[in-house]
């Protein structure tokens, strides 16, 4: 079978998953926009996630609409031809292309679509749609019920339920199928490609726009479409910022350099932190504070596998942290103290990971009427604690302006998990062993 054969059968199974989920009614998904930037400067192009993952199909101004039922099918609206338009700005499928090659039932001109959707809700017991994603299409929805409901004494009924689609497209992405688990694969070796990149070129001198350039250009010579997220590259005290993207600061002799960083390959996102000296090798206080960290990683990660609750990984990353807190002083009280009072949330305030995907933070609740769910192989998480110390009158001076956040991928197996983005160096070992060989 082809690559684009086998695309298009992974993402039409998929729609059938879906539409078995919904029992009846029809769902109608729409792509994202494209966004100004300024004037008539376009952002780069990015799909809806939903959609692609239902659809594969990557040009804006589409919809995705399923009928579910006992002969379901799938249509999709798109862009016609235009041969004018592909001068400027490259080919577009078209509507019988894109039937083709996609695997849809049927495909008709966008500009179709509202008019096919009077006659599709018709008689339809329900409406599936994500509901307050965005204002407009709202309005355009409300609009085509509104029609329907207007034939009501030619003895035609519109749909009397309406639900947000993405409840039941979440729970689907979930659990990465092989396809998935593949892509992810990859995005992850090319990342932590870039981190190695990185590592080596980060010196007492450079800049952290410097730095930057080296993750960019690392990802886009080995395929991927983009940065998974923009870049933070933080050197001394900016690491301290959790979300600190200036990148625009010099790197100093002595200082730790925070890079979370990842790529975007086909669609799907990679998110890999290391942090590492700016020199040759840490001194001894970060030495202390980096193997806590990496310690609370440890805990963390043999805490993910089937069967454990969401929870637990952070507990047992918590937990290691905060008797690292007090062993270095920087915290005061028993273990049981600063666990029950979560005084160790002045160094480490957030948690300790999130689901990854098609988003950075991908979708998918974390809890299930009131408790954390339940991990199962498919599933793909970050674990990333840190510990961040900010200057202040009562920290030691040794210790002040230490971030130090250690990021991987993990895929949860049957046999317990895959660290994805091992490849990415993290002892104190390799790290240095990379600064001195990069001269």
């Amino acid at each position: 079978m082809k690559p684009d054969d086998i695309q298009a059968s992974i993402h039409g199974s998929r729609r059938a998953r879906l539409a078995a989920a919904m029992r009846d009614g029809v769902a109608v998904i729409p792509t994202a926009p494209e966004r100004i930037r300024n004037r008539d400067t376009h952002f780069p192009y990015r799909f809806d996630s939903h959609f692609y993952y239902l659809s594969g199909f990557p040009e804006p101004e589409a919809v995705l609409v399923l009928v579910a039922g006992a002969q379901p099918r799938s249509l999709l609206f798109c862009r016609e031809r235009n041969e004018e338009r592909e001068i400027w700005d490259g080919m577009r499928y078209g509507p019988e292309r894109a039937r083709e090659r996609f695997g849809f039932d049927e495909a008709h001109p966008i500009a179709a679509l509202d008019e096919a959707m009077a006659r599709l809700l018709a008689d339809q017991p329900a409406l599936h749609t994500p509901l307050g994603a965005d204002p407009g299409w709202d309005a355009r929805v409300m609009q085509w019920l509104n029609a329907v409901r207007a034939q009501a004494r030619a003895g035609i009924a519109a749909p009397e339920r309406v639900h947000d689609v993405r409840v039941l497209v979440d729970e689907m992405r979930l659990v990465k199928d092989a396809h998935e688990l593949d892509v992810m694969r990859r995005a992850a070796a090319i990342s932590a490609g870039a981190h190695r990149r990185a590592m080596a070129a980060a010196r007492p001198g450079t800049t952290e726009y410097q730095v930057e350039a080296e993750l960019l250009h690392e990802f886009r010579r080995h395929g991927a479409q983009f940065p998974a997220y923009w870049p933070i590259v933080a050197g001394g005290a900016n690491a301290c910022v959790l979300h600190y993207v200036a990148n625009d600061a010099p790197l100093a002799e002595g200082d730790l350099l925070l890079i979370d960083a990842g790529c975007e390959l086909e669609g799907y996102a990679s998110d890999i932190t290391r942090t590492f000296p700016v020199g040759r090798a840490f001194s001894a206080p970060q030495r202390e504070v980096y193997e806590l960290v990496l310690a609370a990683q440890a805990a963390a990660i043999a805490a993910v596998r089937a069967g454990q609750g969401w929870n637990e990984p952070h507990d047992a990353a918590v937990r290691v942290l905060a008797q690292g807190l007090l062993d270095l002083k920087l915290l005061q009280g028993s273990l049981a103290e600063v666990l029950e009072k979560e005084t160790y949330k002045r160094y480490y305030m957030h948690r300790t990971g999130h689901w990854l995907g098609l988003d950075v933070h991908d979708a998918g609740e974390y809890k299930r009427a009131g408790a954390w769910r339940t991990l199962v192989p498919g599933m793909v998480l970050t674990v990333e604690p840190g510990l961040y110390i900010r200057a202040a009158d009562d920290i030691p001076q040794h210790f002040r302006d230490i971030g130090i956040r250690i990021e991987d991928d993990v895929a949860v197996t049957a046999a317990g998990c895959e660290v994805i983005t091992a490849a990415a160096p993290k002892s104190i070992a390799d790290i240095e062993a990379i600064k001195r060989d990069a001269g």
